[in-house]
Order: C-alpha cells, then structure tokens, then sequence
C-alpha cells in the first residue's frame, strides 16, 4: 500500500474514532431524554432498546451507527499501529469489538441470546484490545501511551469487576455507561493522534 493510501485510512480512522463516542453518546442521550422512566440504578441502557416508538429507534440506529464509525476507527487503527504485529492484532480485537456495538444495536434486548452475546462480547473485546494494544506501546518505549492505555483498559473493566465482587447496583446501566466512557476517551485520543500523524505523513 502507498505512503497516500495509508495516510488516508489513518486520517479516515482518526476522523472515525473521534466522532464513534460523539455520536453513541449523543444517540444515547436523546433515547434516555424521550424516556423520562429510565433509571440509571436499576435499568441497563439496553433497556431504551425495546422501549416502543422513537426511544427504541434512537437507542438502537444509534449503536448501529456508532458500531459502523468504530469499525473504520479500527481499519485506520490497524494501519497506525503497524509498526508490531501486536498493534495489529490489537485494532483486529477492536475490529471485532465494532461489529458487537453493530450487533447490539441490530439485534435489541428482546431478540435473545443474541443481543446478550454481542453485549458480553462488546464489553469484554474492548478491554483486551486496549491490554494488547498497552503491549505495542511498550514494545515501542511510549511510556505515556502504555501507561494511558493500561490505566483505560482497567478503567473499562473495572466497572464490571466490582459488580461481580459487590454488587453494588440492580441495573448495569452505570457499568455501561463508565466502561463505554473510558473506551471514548481513548478513541478521541488516539482519534486526534492520528490526525496528526497522517497531517505530517503528508508534509514534505
């Protein structure tokens, strides 16, 4: 591949991973604001999935859409992290993490056990990306990037693993919602890394 192919996909990719959680987000928050019943303690944001009219149909195209903005995240991901095959293998986890936030949002709560399975998939791939990916920014001496990218890979699971230790709520809608935020502030990071590592690809 060209030198201007990759640069583009990097761009593409960067472009991808800044607007992924300013979309889910956003999607998110106009589905909780068209349904004033939501709790944040005892439902799951998978809830506003199967909540007839235009809740389910913001909740749901919102994922799907945001799942479609990752997955090119990730295709641009994979050419940045090229320099170790562990960065590649990293952006082809987070491959995989997209098509399950896609699968969430194409398949609501009410269609089991598929929404369940991509669910689980979704919050567990993110996490094992973000390790992998810990490890290409080792193996490349970027001491503020692994130490950035370890810190949000635990920040993701973290959530999850004190739900499994306490049980500290009925809902799982703030596990959600914190592991989804750790994983948005990495991809606007790295999202504007990538910018800038595709402008001074381009510059003479």
């Amino acid at each position: 591949m060209s030198e201007s192919k990759k640069s583009f996909r990097v761009k593409f990719g960067g472009i991808a991973g800044i607007l992924t959680p300013v979309l889910a987000f956003a999607f998110i928050g106009l589905a909780i604001a068209a349904y004033p019943q939501f709790s944040w303690v005892d439902n799951a944001l998978s809830d506003l999935g199967v909540v007839p009219g235009i809740t389910s149909t913001l909740f749901n195209f919102g994922l799907y859409l945001s799942g479609l903005f990752c997955l090119s995240f990730s295709v641009g991901l994979y050419k940045f992290l090229d320099e170790r095959i562990i960065g590649k293998i990293g952006s082809v986890v987070f491959v995989f993490a997209s098509l399950s936030l896609e699968g969430i949002g194409i398949f609501p709560e009410d269609v089991r056990p598929f929404h369940f399975v991509f669910s689980v998939a979704f919050f567990v791939l993110v996490p094992i990306a973000l390790l992998v990916i810990a490890g290409y920014y080792l193996l490349t001496h970027q001491k503020r990037m692994f130490a950035f990218t370890l810190l949000t890979a635990f920040a993701a699971a973290a959530p999850w693993i004190l739900q499994f230790l306490i049980h500290y709520v009925s809902g799982v809608a703030v596990h959600e919602a914190v592991s989804a935020l750790a994983g948005a502030v990495w991809a606007i990071v790295l999202g504007f890394k990538m910018l800038r590592a595709a402008a001074r690809a381009k510059t003479p």
